[in-house]
């Protein structure tokens, strides 16, 4: 096998890879009960394009999406702990940090366009 073919073969498999986890991650998202599937499917919007080359996967069951790896931010519906709100949280590969503290979670009850474009500029921040 040339190297050429060794690079496709390796580039095929990433981008099947992302398939899969993308498709994990719709199927997760399309299991919550509403409102956060709504929310769900507003949030992959947003993030996939604000940070496209974040790869979707699931993480602990959740929705995710990383970088080199790394989950960067993540989604967690009502029904995962029994909370009241769904929430938007990074970790800390996530380039997010002002100062000596900034918020990591965000609960969600409902999503407007103001919450929408504050999370387009966070996850663009977050993955810079």
């Amino acid at each position: 096998m040339t190297q050429v073919e060794k690079v496709a073969q390796i580039t095929t498999k990433k981008a099947s890879k992302k398939a899969d986890g993308e498709n994990d991650l719709l199927a997760a998202i399309a299991a919550m009960p509403e409102p956060d599937r709504t929310m769900g499917k507003q949030l992959h919007a947003r993030i996939k394009s604000n940070a496209p080359t974040l790869t979707p996967k699931l993480w602990y069951g959740m929705p995710a999406y990383a970088k080199d790896g790394k989950v960067v931010c993540f989604l967690r519906n009502t029904e995962k702990f029994k909370e009241r709100y769904m929430t938007l949280g990074f970790n800390d590969v996530a380039n997010i940090d002002e100062g000596h503290m900034w918020p990591i979670s965000f609960a969600l009850k409902e999503l407007t366009t103001y919450e929408e474009t504050k999370i387009g500029a966070l996850v663009k921040k977050a993955v810079r």
